[in-house]
């Protein structure tokens, strides 16, 4: 029997990253796809709580079964291994993201809130982005090492409670010099809310920000990519400081 490859995204079900990971996943098994029927990016792993979730049927071929979700990425993985899956998916993909998802962003990115929510479900579970944000980006150059990232995964499986964030950079694929396993970088976003005034003169506040990463160490997803490696990082939602507990232990004693 061939594996059963559950895809969503957080950038909608009609995104180019999404037709792109698709169309690789189909090389390797039969697909579901479930994702958002509008962007959803942001949303981390917030769920739908407070009205009912609506699912309809995009697509069906040979092998593969396209659903649009109107909840977060997180709501769709959730509900497509409940009820739209016919079996217990053996990989679970996110992505491929428009933008980067590298260091702090993981926190934030609906994206990767679906890969940590099929960790932690039991399911192998890899995110995707490509740091390009226009909606038009080629892919192409992503599409080899998605196909061995995935090949690898599948035959060998991941760690119990670890997924993959990859992070691939905007180069032609000739110019990517390979991957690199490496730790997410410390960043933070210095966000600030702009102060605009609409058509009737009432204000309102659009989120701005600068991304600020201030010599990130040379093992860091952030030096991988800025040297033209396509980043991995082994990632997992136990949020635990272990090497703090002794001491917090003693500050509160």
């Amino acid at each position: 029997m061939r594996p059963l490859i559950l895809i969503t995204n957080d950038d909608g079900v009609a995104a180019k990253g999404l037709a792109t990971l698709e169309a690789v996943a189909c090389e390797f098994g039969d697909v579901v796809v479930m994702a958002p029927g509008t962007n959803a990016s942001g949303k981390g792993m917030s769920l739908t709580t407070e009205r009912p979730l609506r699912a309809k049927e995009v697509r069906q071929g040979e092998g593969i079964s396209v659903y649009a979700c109107d909840g977060t990425p997180v709501d769709c993985v959730k509900l497509a291994v409940e009820h739209f899956c016919p079996r217990k998916p053996d990989l679970v993909l996110s992505g491929i993201n428009h933008g980067s998802n590298s260091s702090i962003n993981v926190l934030y990115s609906g994206t990767m809130g679906a890969v940590i929510e099929a960790s932690v479900m039991g399911f192998s579970a890899i995110g995707f982005s490509l740091l390009n944000h226009n909606p038009e980006a080629d892919f192409s150059a992503c599409v080899p090492y998605v196909r061995h990232i995935v090949g690898r995964v599948l035959e060998h499986g991941l760690p119990a409670d670890v997924s993959l964030n990859v992070n691939i950079p905007r180069m032609a694929e000739g110019e990517i010099k390979g991957l690199r396993v490496c730790q997410e970088a410390k960043a933070l976003w210095t966000d600030s809310f702009e102060k605009r005034i609409d058509p009737i003169g009432r204000p309102y506040y659009w989120l701005t920000g600068k991304f600020v990463c201030n010599d990130p160490p040379a093992q860091s997803d952030e030096t991988a990519l800025k040297e033209g490696y396509v980043s991995v990082v082994p990632i997992h939602a136990d949020y635990t400081h272990y090497g703090a507990i002794e001491q917090v232990n003693n500050i509160l004693q």
